[in-house]
């Protein structure tokens, strides 16, 4: 007789096989951000991004070993990041051997190599919509078994990025992962937004916030009602191109932010040397040079557009991260842009402290400060 002791010892054995054993792929169907029904064999175990930057969340998922999954990616974040790109480099040097193509918008997405990698999902962005359409990449994609899904963490990121972390860790099978990525954002955001709706008579600085400047000679690429206008507003101020801009990106003319004589200017920074070698625009990203920084931000804010503005007369002028637009970081900005707007109300928020936890608790590189940088007053 089976002594029941044993039998007890016998289910803890079993149990523990089980769970040690690999997840079994299983048939799931997820809602991407566009409404499209999108069915995928869950846990996927090979994955094309569609955008290399999507590596800013694939890594808070996988944060041991953030390119297990990756068998094919754009090869966008060594060029528009390459100080990310390259710290990633040097602690998995494997990720020089991933295969990598350019762009859908520049029809530079090679369909037949995304299906030589044979995975069990490409992620797309949602910019990325018109030239997949155009190239009826779906399409091709579904006739041998490969779904797409849809993510957004750019043009519409307050509507889509959390929609986008879910269906992420909903197809790693990482969901406890995202939902505490998630609910670190959101609180992180509600300790601006809370303490905002408790001023009465709130006021709100003006303020223009330049997409990339100096990447070329043009003034001034500007965000609308979305990203970084949107970042604006959460932050406490209000966004000199909302009203200009009717998309998430758009320009606006020189004469037009004279006019509105901005409190604040913020510029969008990074490292484009793959891009415009010795170009204008601020370096910034982790790492970077926050002397050569200051002293191209100061040039910039000399420009005509500018010059004469209450934010150059006050030393109210900025550069932040410009990826900050593309990940699911956008609370640091947040933060960051809040100080800037209201440095009395928000004294005791330190960005920097809340990108470091960010680092700690989700991803596999260590922080390096770099990410913003402020005109020293005259």
């Amino acid at each position: 007789m089976v002594s029941l002791r044993g039998l007890f010892r016998g289910s803890l054995l079993a149990a523990s096989l089980i769970a040690s054993l690999p997840a079994f792929a299983e048939k799931v169907v997820v809602t991407d951000v566009l409404g499209r029904k999108v069915e995928v064999e869950a846990p996927v175990q090979r994955v094309i991004l569609g955008e290399g930057r999507q590596m800013y969340f694939v890594a808070a998922l996988d944060k041991d070993a953030p390119f297990k999954r990756v068998v094919g990616w754009r090869d966008d974040l060594s060029k528009a990041d390459p100080d990310s790109y390259k710290a990633y480099l040097a602690r998995y040097p494997e990720i020089a051997k991933i295969p990598s193509f350019g762009g859908m918008k520049e029809g530079a997405f090679d369909i037949e190599q995304a299906i030589a990698l044979k995975p069990d999902v490409l992620f797309l962005n949602v910019e990325a919509k018109v030239a997949s359409d155009e190239a009826s990449l779906v399409e091709k994609l579904a006739s041998v078994g490969i779904p797409v899904a849809y993510v957004d963490f750019r043009e519409k990121p307050f509507e889509n990025t959390e929609p986008s972390m879910r269906l992420i860790g909903k197809l790693f099978g990482k969901e406890a992962i995202a939902e505490d990525f998630i609910a670190f954002r959101a609180a992180e955001i509600a300790k601006i937004t809370d303490r905002l709706a408790k001023v009465q008579n709130l006021k709100k600085p003006v303020v223009m916030m330049e997409r990339a400047g100096g990447f070329s000679d043009d003034c001034c690429m500007s965000f609308g009602k979305e990203n970084f206008g949107k970042m604006v507003e959460i932050a406490g101020g209000r966004n000199l191109a909302a009203d200009l801009i009717p998309g998430t990106f758009g320009t606006v003319n020189a004469e037009a932010v004279v006019a509105a004589n901005p409190e604040v200017v913020i510029i969008t920074g990074g490292n484009w040397g793959a891009y415009v070698p010795g170009g204008a625009w601020v370096g910034l990203g982790p790492g970077n040079d926050m002397v050569e920084a200051r002293r191209k931000l100061a040039a910039l804010a000399m420009r005509p557009a500018f010059a004469q503005t209450q934010a150059v007369k006050n030393g109210r002028v900025h550069a932040v991260w410009h990826q900050f637009y593309n990940s699911p970081y956008q609370f640091v900005a947040i933060q960051e842009i809040a100080t800037w707007l209201h440095p009395e109300l928000f004294k005791d928020i330190d960005a920097s402290a809340t990108l470091k936890t960010l680092h700690e608790r989700f991803l596999p590189l260590p922080y390096e400060p770099g990410y913003w940088v402020t005109v020293e007053r005259q």
